[in-house]
């Protein structure tokens, strides 16, 4: 039993990805966006970046979901969630401690901040603002080696169109069923 979290700082293409995977895979899928209170919405939308005390419960929120749809019966579920820092990764890992047969997996979809902030600028009618971007930069911690060799497959979003991230995508995550 899988749990895939589609990672990545704000317009990276997490939700494109993750909803390809989803389809792909015959998984449910899980919009992270759609699990923020209210008032992290808000602070988001006026570009105030979230703290760690933002963070804690949102991320146990979706751990705790992701878990409940595979104790329901799916063979899996796909999850967008930022998880910039490894102690955020290190919240969702922890479904595995609670269930062994649980395998948790980080995609990883890396590109630099400016093409990221090109691509959340051309963007309409989301609450995450091009500002946000640079906050979210600057909290990064990109998966090193040590995670990489553990659970974390990286997806170059730089160079390739949302087709090819797609498509490198599920590649990847196939390699790992």
């Amino acid at each position: 039993r899988h749990i895939f979290i589609v990672t990545g700082p704000a317009g990276c293409g997490k939700s494109t990805v993750a909803q390809t995977l989803a389809s792909n895979l015959s998984l449910p899928y899980i919009e992270g966006d759609d699990y923020h209170t209210p008032a992290s919405v808000e602070k988001m939308a006026h570009s105030i970046p979230l703290t760690d005390a933002d963070r804690w419960d949102w991320l146990i929120l979706l751990r705790d979901t992701a878990m409940s749809r595979l104790t329901a019966g799916a063979p899996g579920v796909v999850v967008t969630c930022s998880a910039l820092k490894r102690k955020y990764r290190d919240v969702i890992r922890a479904a595995a401690y609670a269930d062994h047969a649980v395998l948790v997996h980080f995609l990883y979809l890396r590109a630099s901040e400016e093409v990221l902030l090109q691509r959340v600028t051309a963007r309409a009618g989301h609450y995450m603002k091009s500002a946000m971007v640079h906050s979210q930069f600057h909290d990064l911690e990109e998966p090193g080696n040590q995670e990489q060799n553990l659970d974390v497959l990286v997806v170059d979003v730089e160079h390739n169109d949302i087709k090819e991230v797609s498509r490198l995508a599920v590649d990847a995550v196939t390699k790992v069923l």
